[in-house]
């Protein structure tokens, strides 16, 4: 099973958790960078195998040492759950050499209608989960994830390491964790507005806010965003991503953007409230589990193109300013 981006791998989490759970008797090993291997480290039957696209598997020379590879492990089928050149030549050496695959509809025209300008068809999508479980289907095998399975897919909450709580605290309070950056700024709540979420919950001394983000610029506009208040806390470049996972295992929230971090939280069991711009939760792609009212979408009244995009990666003039019409009060409300 092959994969890549972080949001596409912490999708797959829940529908694998499901997987063994219903069918204990199936091994299974997950390709993908060595970055991602903590998401699975908890999940029995379940093995990881790193792809290494640097050196022994780069280029079309290294897919076919990645295929020789996996074919060592006498796999008796291969999922392609992110369906990309890399993945399908892999898949197609497998299929050639007699194994069962199948690969992940990703639903190219119904997301292209989703978000064209013109004559669009504005409604739900199946999500990414819906479409794992169908690749799995394919292979004869079916995943439950109606809501009387879904419990018991989520690992307990990981106990903290130390350097975690010299960061932290012990946790006394409720935990709320905020991750105000995507990969695209269409999908970025302003900043400005974001300040005053962080101010109003701030408020209430019961709440231990933890700021979450990656690279020099994000650390320096999280710092700034603490405003000095003793109840905010940056944690991003202050702990390792094992160490982030646990922590992230132990909020009580997620005020996230649809991006990455919000899949995290939810594939951890965690409550999670995304905020969406030039993106839609139609398109698929909300955090597992969570009901529909915890994503807070920019008002279509106003821009009535959105979604315009289904990762955010386009930009339309005059729809910068579209996540402004998601209010601070709502999101305040929403978290708490």
């Amino acid at each position: 099973m092959r994969l890549s981006a972080m949001g596409d791998v912490a999708m797959t989490v829940p529908v694998l958790r499901a997987f063994v759970n219903q069918h204990p008797e199936v091994k299974i090993t997950v390709v993908s960078r060595p970055f991602f291997k903590p998401f699975f480290d908890s999940i029995p039957n379940v093995s990881f195998f790193a792809f290494d696209e640097k050196e022994r598997h780069k280029g079309f020379l290294g897919l076919l040492r990645l295929f020789q590879d996996l074919k060592e492990l006498n796999s008796d089928a291969f999922a392609d759950l992110h369906n990309v050149l890399r993945s399908k030549i892999v898949r197609s050496l497998f299929a050639l050499s007699g194994k069962k695959t199948a690969s992940v509809d990703k639903g190219r025209a119904e997301k292209k209608a989703l978000t064209q300008p013109e004559n669009k068809v504005f409604k739900q999508l199946p999500t990414m989960f819906e479409r794992h479980c169908k690749v799995f289907e394919q292979l004869g095998f079916t995943v439950d994830l109606s809501s009387r399975s879904v419990g018991t897919i989520f690992s307990e909450k990981q106990t903290l390491d130390t350097e975690i709580i010299k960061l932290t605290g012990e946790k006394t309070r409720k935990w709320i964790g905020i991750a105000p950056f995507a990969q695209y700024d269409s999908k970025v709540y302003p900043l400005d507005l974001m300040q005053q979420v962080i101010n109003q919950l701030a408020k209430n001394a019961d709440y231990k806010i933890l700021l979450f983000g990656g690279g020099k610029k994000e650390i320096e506009l999280l710092n700034s965003l603490t405003s000095n208040k003793e109840n905010v806390i940056v944690v991003a470049g202050k702990i390792k991503f094992q160490q982030e996972l646990q922590l992230i295992s132990n909020l009580d929230v997620m005020l996230s953007m649809d991006s990455g971090n919000a899949h995290i939280a939810a594939m951890l069991g965690v409550k999670v409230i995304t905020l969406w711009g030039a993106t839609h939760p139609y398109a698929g792609f909300s955090p597992f589990n969570q009901p529909l009212e915890n994503a807070l979408v920019s008002d279509r009244n106003q821009f009535p193109k959105l979604p315009t995009s289904v990762y955010g990666n386009k930009k339309v003039e005059g729809y910068e300013d579209a996540m402004r019409t998601i209010a601070v009060e709502k999101i305040v409300l929403s978290v708490q």
